[in-house]
């Protein structure tokens, strides 16, 4: 029955099946590695921005707001 319906399906279809299992298993690759180095630096990631960044950021949208209205 796997060969009946395996049969019928279009290049394109396989080859989209093929890069989707490829992209997942690249991200999940990537999430590992990503981990992994955050593990080994022992800090979060990614990194939290300081806290008068954070203020600043928050000011410059009020102004970005003003501007739109």
């Amino acid at each position: 029955m796997n060969s009946e319906k395996e049969a019928g399906r279009t290049l394109r279809e396989i080859e989209a099946e093929v890069l989707a299992e490829g992209q997942e298993w690249m991200r999940q690759r990537l999430q590992q590695k990503l981990q992994q180095e955050a593990d080994r630096h022992g800090r979060v990631f990614p990194p939290r921005r300081p806290a008068a960044l954070a203020r600043q950021s928050a000011a410059d949208a009020v102004v970005h707001q003003r501007r739109r209205r």
